[in-house]
């Protein structure tokens, strides 16, 4: 029989060694513990160091994902890595190919902030569905300790770095059972990290733009609107095309922004807070690497049984927002 589906057979994790608690954020800005935990359900945050690169952390948690799929890197036919901070603003994803040693490997970055690894799963999908590859390694990663403002409370608090990966195969049947993607860019200006340009002068009314990029910017009242209106909508439309229901979800898998909108989000779909999977409070917010990275603990801790059935929504900048409706493991 013909493989024309796909399923979701590893997955694994990585993150800095290196803490900086609520505690810690005190000495930096002017905040609280509580006033952090009550807003956004943040105990700490994972910080990369200096000199640390994002490429490494993604080989770590792609190493352990493959070990879990039980394939070789030799197996892997594309490398997809969802980031908006690779450590090359050409893509990130062949240095992690050489890293791996998987040189049958085609490599690329895809970025959608914080909606990354959906898009990236479901692109993925595409070209294991097209029988075009047999296994692709799917990889969340971002390092957004390089691209905060730590005086600014309304932001630095929020964000982590870390990485998450998993393998994705070809299957007799289809363990994505549905999704939905938008994107609306006319709320771009809600949350950007915008390139910040110096006009120089080459010649004569010739001028060019060189310059880096500033920090991250956030209207949070409106994203968090954004969020709690938007995420139940294309989780009910991915459910719609699924056939699922919302009682037959067995997790609710979200990206990991905020308790707050986690909660929200889980109270409009009805769906029971046993249900939710959260470890914002020990990571914050990731980016891309979010879903990957909560998923491969909630496995690895026994609690995501093969079979069961996840409906997961990452939402962001651009603004970007999906859903994906699945089973996890073969």
């Amino acid at each position: 029989m013909q493989n024309t589906g796909i399923a979701i057979i590893g997955s694994g994790s990585a993150v800095p060694t290196a803490c900086l608690s609520n505690q810690a954020m005190m000495d930096l800005v002017d905040t609280s513990d509580e006033w952090i935990k009550t807003r956004t359900g943040i105990s700490q945050r994972h910080i990369a160091a200096a000199g640390a690169t994002l490429s490494a952390l993604a080989t770590d948690a792609s190493r352990n994902a493959i070990a879990m799929a039980g394939i070789s890197a030799s197996d892997i036919d594309l490398i997809l890595l969802t980031t908006s901070t690779p450590d090359d603003l050409f893509g990130s994803a062949c240095q992690i190919q050489a890293a791996l040693g998987a040189d049958k490997a085609v490599a690329f970055d895809l970025t959608a902030a914080c909606s990354g690894f959906l898009f990236g799963l479901v692109t993925a999908a595409q070209y294991i569905k097209t029988g075009v590859f047999q296994n692709v390694l799917l990889i969340g990663a971002d390092v957004l300790s390089r691209w905060v403002d730590w005086q600014d409370r309304g932001t630095c608090v929020l964000f982590g770095d870390g990485a998450g990966a998993v393998v994705m195969q070809a299957n007799s049947s289809d363990r994505l059972l549905g999704f939905k993607l938008k994107s609306d860019g006319s709320q771009n200006h809600y949350l950007n990290l915008s390139y910040a340009a110096d006009s120089q002068e080459l010649t004569p009314g010739v001028t060019v733009s060189k310059g880096a990029y500033q920090a991250i910017t956030m209207n949070g009242k409106e994203v968090y609107r954004f969020a709690v209106q938007s995420v139940p909508e294309v989780i009910d439309k991915a459910l719609f095309n699924a056939q699922i229901s919302t009682e037959q979800v067995d997790w609710l898998l979200l990206h990991q922004a905020n308790q707050r909108i986690l909660d929200a989000v889980a109270q409009r779909l009805d769906i029971p807070k046993h249900k939710v999977i959260s470890n914002l409070a020990q990571y914050g917010n990731t980016s891309a690497a979010s879903i990957p990275l909560a998923l491969d603990e909630a496995v690895r801790a026994g609690k995501i049984q093969n079979n069961d059935i996840i409906a997961a929504s990452g939402f962001g900048a651009g603004l970007t927002w999906g859903a994906a409706i699945f089973r996890w493991g073969r």
